[in-house]
């Protein structure tokens, strides 16, 4: 993948300026970095702390691609980060790197990085462009969340610059969005993703829009919807919502 690189002092939003290039009709992929985000957000419209020294960037792709396909760039990007990370980190704190979905990366149960996928502008069966935001957490992360976070620094990774992370997240992307759009597509990457996931078999708890669940974690669907098996036996399918772990990593 060669891809031009946009760096900012201070930005309002990477993903922002990822609709920008949308609106202009540029032409993908393009890496946009800051050092700082003046309003980043997460998931749901949530805001998302962006102190210097992290790393703050969005992907801009123009995957020409249907909405199905590009909702499957959630689970690509997933493993891309996930490995890009295992990429930065000593092999001792490697296997506590997992995956909670559908796309957030934690070490011991701690989230370490959050990613958040936009597009817009569909011409006829076309997303025009996808904005992968990405948050990792370098040298800080933020305290008294609802859900505990961590940083490369917090778990004595050693010193890791954003330029580190670019480098290693774009060689990373490369190899995964080319298995992507390969022969077996996104069942190459639903499986990849399954092998890093944290928490199958064990239960959970889904927080939706309109009521929360409780079951059994089983797997994904062919398509990327969780696989929830209620208390009652019943099986739900989820394709938006929090997941909360009941039990804590050992």
């Amino acid at each position: 993948m060669t891809a031009d690189i946009r760096r900012f002092a201070e930005i309002d939003s990477t993903n922002e300026e990822a609709r920008r290039l949308g609106d202009a009709g540029t032409e993908g992929p393009v890496w946009i970095v800051a050092e700082r985000q003046t309003a980043g957000r997460g998931r749901r419209g949530r805001a998302w702390e962006s102190p210097s020294g992290n790393f703050m960037g969005t992907l801009y792709l123009t995957p020409r691609c249907g909405p199905r396909e590009a909702g499957e760039l959630s689970f690509v990007a997933a493993i891309a980060v996930h490995d890009a990370v295992v990429s930065l980190l000593p092999p001792p704190l490697r296997p506590a790197l997992r995956l909670k979905w559908p796309n957030d990366l934690l070490h011991g149960r701690a989230k370490l990085a959050g990613i958040l996928l936009e597009s817009s502008g569909v011409a006829g069966a076309e997303v025009a462009w996808v904005a992968i935001g990405m948050g990792l957490n370098l040298a800080t992360h933020p305290e008294g969340m609802e859900y505990p976070a961590t940083s490369l620094a917090a778990m004595g990774a050693g010193p890791v610059t954003p330029e580190d992370a670019l480098a290693a997240l774009d060689s990373s992307f490369t190899r995964w969005l080319g298995v992507w759009r390969g022969q077996h597509g996104f069942a190459a990457i639903r499986e990849e993703w399954l092998k890093r996931a944290e928490g199958i078999g064990g239960t959970i708890t889904v927080r939706l829009s309109t009521e929360t669940l409780e079951g059994t974690f089983e797997g994904l669907a062919p398509d990327g919807a969780l696989q929830l098996r209620l208390a009652d036996g019943e099986r739900r399918l989820v394709s938006a919502g929090d997941v909360f772990f009941a039990v804590p990593a050992r």
